[in-house]
């Protein structure tokens, strides 16, 4: 059995996220965010880029955005400045996840769009950081406090940047009309496929 310290900062972390997840729409400029969703609903192609637990976040969007048929990938930031960034054209858009909003290894990367005319959309807590001014649309970012005791693993940040990912690709199947008889057809696997293409449900 695990220490009682180490059962009570578990059973925390579940108080904490909860508390972030329930304060979060408090935050949410309607403006902003439906500016990103036209975006999105628009675009040919989508880019994610973040580095760490956002990166990994951001890896998710891109797996949502693709399974509404918006395609989409993550530019790692390593291979965005080694030639992954000619996935972007103009009239795209790139996503970025940064807490900071102060990321280096994004700022090559915010720059390549501004020359090719990718609109860019920034998820962030701080709204006067260079990779929100450089944005066309700011997506604040929420975040009470990490889980641990020392407040610095990307725990309830990645939870409240999945929160806002999830809101977003919920309005892009709203504004795009999407329907369920398309993604039974892009999603046969599993029991999610199995339940949409079953006729007899």
């Amino acid at each position: 059995m695990i220490s009682e310290n180490a059962l009570n900062a578990a059973l925390n972390a579940y108080d904490i996220e909860a508390e972030c997840i329930a304060n979060m729409k408090a935050y949410l400029d309607k403006e902003q965010f439906s500016k990103a969703v036209e975006l999105l609903s628009s675009a040919e192609r989508i880019g994610a880029a973040g580095c760490g637990h956002s990166g990994i976040a951001c890896q998710h969007f891109a797996h949502l955005m693709c399974c509404i048929e918006r395609p989409a990938r993550f530019i790692s930031p390593a291979e965005a400045v080694h030639g992954a960034t000619g996935f972007l054209q103009k009239g795209d858009v790139m996503v970025f996840a940064s807490r900071g909003g102060s990321t280096k290894e994004l700022f090559p990367i915010l720059d390549i769009c501004k020359a090719k005319g990718v609109s860019v959309i920034t998820i962030t807590e701080n709204l006067e950081s260079p990779l929100a001014k450089g944005a066309d649309v700011v997506i604040k970012q929420y975040v009470n406090r990490e889980t641990d005791k020392y407040n610095m693993q990307g725990t309830t940040s990645t939870t409240a940047l999945c929160m806002l990912f999830h809101a977003l690709q919920t309005a892009v199947i709203e504004e795009t009309d999407y329907k369920k008889e398309q993604f039974a057809l892009i999603h046969p696997g599993g029991a999610v496929g199995e339940r949409l293409n079953n006729k007899s449900l």
